[in-house]
């Protein structure tokens, strides 16, 4: 067992010194508001973006508001400050600030039970008597529910009400394990939030957050629905030239707000001075406070104070701590961030899916704004918690955000924990993470090239009734505890069906160029060879079906279309196909099947067979994507 654990730790250890390998140093600064508009402008070009909206803000007022680039390829049309860019799931903050609002008022509680304000409302949760989901909960995304499925995203419908659009499909919004437990994130949750407003206040929730908050906030002509089409920026394949057509969001709450940068540059300019506008007090500070800090997980029970809040979440770059929310639609990508300690923040929106001209604006921003600000105090290292050998060993994905991918993240999240001296190590296959103690179970992660980060970021969650956990990084991922005779079987099987796969595909060639010669020929164990050989090819076709179709998923995936009909179609085939191998090993003559190609194909096909069983427990076999 030992010598199988070393083996897995060292090409995780190889995968992360690739990994570091490739990774990007910071940007230089931009040392002025011209120089930085021409890194911007550059980046445009560079990445085939075609333009961007883009606010830095100070708690005293805005430093600089533009739009870049091009609005509208076909017409030529330019951004403008004030050209409306989709925000995404940044819209989700005012399901949150609307709740506060009505709690404020004394209207209800976040600890409100969901059910018995909005009884109509369908969900699932089979631990309801002792742990309702809460108001709470919908905000924190703790409600153990599935994302939203493709059926539910690919759903266009303009003026579609709440209550109607929870009726066109619930399924999604099933509890899958204790409500305030985990965190996994969920765009079914707000609207069900922005529901409650509606039900309490009798007004559209579209409604009064225009009046309640838009308007007093400075956000006066951002909107949840489609505005004219000379108002808004067109949103861009990654090509920069592909439009995407207008996504009506079934759910509008979650995502579907409109803004320019001189509105987002108020709002930014809102969290910056503790909810208050121009002096007057649009949210009490309290309220901002408390958006700021999650409170419904194990982990923030046990006093971590990082992570997601109410529609709000802190990221580490470079040393320093923010909070905010990013969003992302088809063809749009957004981050509205802020330090309220240094009385900073800035907005940017690019209207195309480039995740590399999202990612490097963000590095660009930051760059910039920081450029002459200290450095946070990092806390002193302290002592390993006198319970820390019980949290040694196998842990594997516990929270996942799409239940479709719980069979694959499983695998693919296992890591391993153990403790060198004065520090706690979590190797996975994405790379080896290094963490000191900072209070109790808390411990900070020290990057081998970023600096290390100011605030506990890792949790080792008090052991409960359902076992014991610990809570990793800003990416909110639960992982629970699993037996090392488990995860070494897990990892040893998982070795033996991809190794399996691929010596399949190997082997194909050689015996089919073999099969053109007749002196070669043995058609009693072709049976043998080629099932095998279909099954893996209708695997490989799965997944280059979700590569063809990931610039139009929601569209290909969400409907009954040639792309998940061929998900559907291909994962029967590979179970077919593998059972089939098996009745072709069992009903050939073994007197006139050489004994090696039966103990290769028999070799082969239970790995395939382990796969089908796998793939089947988890759902993946006759996928219908659109159901």
């Amino acid at each position: 067992m030992k010598s199988v654990i070393a083996l897995f730790l060292f090409v995780l250890f190889a995968a992360a010194c690739f990994a570091e390998s490739k990774k990007e140093e910071t940007p230089k600064a931009a040392q002025s508001i011209e120089e930085l508009r021409q890194q911007l402008e550059k980046l445009l070009k560079d990445t085939h973006t075609p333009g961007m909206a883009v606010a830095i803000v100070h708690r005293e007022g805005p430093e600089w508001i533009a739009g870049l680039g091009i609005a509208d390829v076909a017409s030529g049309r330019a951004n403008t400050a004030d050209t409306l860019f989709r925000i995404g799931s940044t819209s989700k903050a005012f399901a949150s600030l609307a709740i506060l609002k009505l709690v404020n008022e004394g209207k209800l509680s976040l600890d409100d039970s969901v059910h018995k304000l909005v009884p109509e409302v369908w969900f699932e949760n089979r631990w309801e008597a002792s742990d309702p989901v809460r108001v709470v909960n919908l905000l924190e995304h703790t409600t153990g529910w599935d994302d939203m499925h493709f059926r539910e995203y690919s759903k266009d419908a303009p003026n579609i009400g709440l209550r109607e659009a929870f009726e066109y499909d619930h399924s999604s919004r099933i509890s899958r394990w204790r409500p305030g437990t985990r965190m996994a994130y969920c765009n079914s949750g707000p609207p069900v939030a922005a529901y409650i407003v509606e039900k309490i206040t009798g007004e559209r929730f579209e409604d009064y957050v225009q009046k309640n908050l838009f308007e007093p906030i400075g956000m006066k002509t951002a909107t949840y629905f489609q505005p004219p089409q000379n108002a808004a920026t067109t949103l861009y394949h990654d090509d920069g030239k592909t439009p995407y057509p207008y996504w009506n969001i079934i759910y509008r709450p979650s995502g579907a707000i409109n803004a320019s940068a001189n509105a987002m540059a108020n709002y930014v300019r809102f969290y910056l001075n503790r909810g208050s506008v121009n002096g007057a007090e649009v949210m009490p500070a309290a309220s901002i406070e408390r958006i700021e800090s999650p409170t419904s997980t194990w982990a923030a029970r046990d006093g971590l104070k990082a992570g997601y809040g109410l529609s709000n979440y802190w990221s580490i770059n470079d040393g320093f701590v923010y909070h905010g929310h990013n969003g992302g639609v088809e063809g749009g990508l957004t981050d509205m961030t802020y330090m309220p300690d240094y009385g900073v923040g800035y907005f940017y929106s690019i209207n195309s899916g480039s995740g590399v001209a999202f990612q490097k604006t963000g590095k660009l921003l930051r760059a910039y704004i920081t450029r002459e600000l200290q450095k946070p105090v990092v806390p002193a290292a302290g002592p390993l918690p006198a319970s820390d050998a019980e949290y040694g060993g196998w842990y594997e994905a516990d929270s996942p955000r799409i239940e479709l991918m719980h069979f694959l993240e499983r695998l693919i999240g296992m890591a391993y924990l153990s403790f060198d001296h004065d520090r706690l190590l979590l190797i996975s296959l994405g790379g080896k993470d290094e963490y000191l103690p900072v209070d109790g179970k808390q411990f900070r992660q020290v990057p081998k090239k970023d600096p290390p980060h100011p605030v506990a970021t890792l949790e080792l969650i008090t052991p409960n009734a359902e076992g014991q956990f610990i809570q990793v990084g800003l990416g909110m991922g639960t992982m629970k505890h699993i037996p090392g005779w488990f995860a070494i079987s897990e990892i040893v099987l998982t070795a033996f069906v991809v190794l399996s796969m691929i010596s399949i595909l190997v082997y194909a060639p050689f015996w089919i160029l073999g099969g053109l010669s007749k002196k070669r020929r043995r058609p009693l164990e072709r049976g043998m060879r080629i099932w095998p050989l279909v099954a893996v090819l209708s695997l490989i076709g799965v997944t280059v079906v979700f590569m063809l179709a990931s610039n139009d998923l929601i569209e290909l995936l969400g409907n009954l279309t040639a792309s998940s009909a061929a998900v559907f179609l291909l994962t029967i085939i590979f179970a077919v196909a593998s059972i089939i191998s098996a009745i072709a090993i069992w009903r050939a003559p073994r007197p006139e099947v050489r004994s090696r190609v039966r103990a290769y194909s028999l070799v082969v096909t239970v790995a395939l067979l382990i796969a089908t069983a796998y793939l089947a427990y988890w759902g993946i076999i006759g996928l219908r994507t659109w159901a």
